[in-house]
């Protein structure tokens, strides 16, 4: 019984782990995200900043990355920044990848 219970026991461990990487790879992404998008709408440093900690907080309205979305297609809209619902969403899977391997070089 104590070999389930390990066995369970380390199946949790690393449910928990994966959870926490998969949090701060988001989090990490998302003020990526809001840098990126801070050089388009023409801020730069505690503007940016400030800018990218909106994009991060954005996340917490809903589950999944539709909120992160409309704030940035709503903010680049609003600024006349022209780009392509596509791209803005290539961009955000590639901004993931780079956070990503951030957070697991950091672990």
């Amino acid at each position: 019984m104590t070999t389930f219970n390990n066995r369970e026991k380390a199946f949790e461990n690393k449910f928990a782990h994966d959870e926490a990487l998969k949090f701060k790879a988001e989090a990490r992404r998302n003020k990526l995200l809001g840098l990126w998008a801070s050089e388009l709408l023409g801020k730069s440093g505690d503007e940016a900043d400030a800018y990218a900690r909106e994009v991060v907080r954005a996340d917490f309205e809903e589950a999944g990355d539709e909120d992160v979305f409309r704030k940035l297609r709503g903010d680049l809209d609003a600024a006349g920044v022209s780009i392509s619902d596509e791209d803005l969403r290539e961009k955000m899977m590639e901004m993931l990848g780079v956070a990503i391997d951030q957070v697991e070089n950091e672990a």
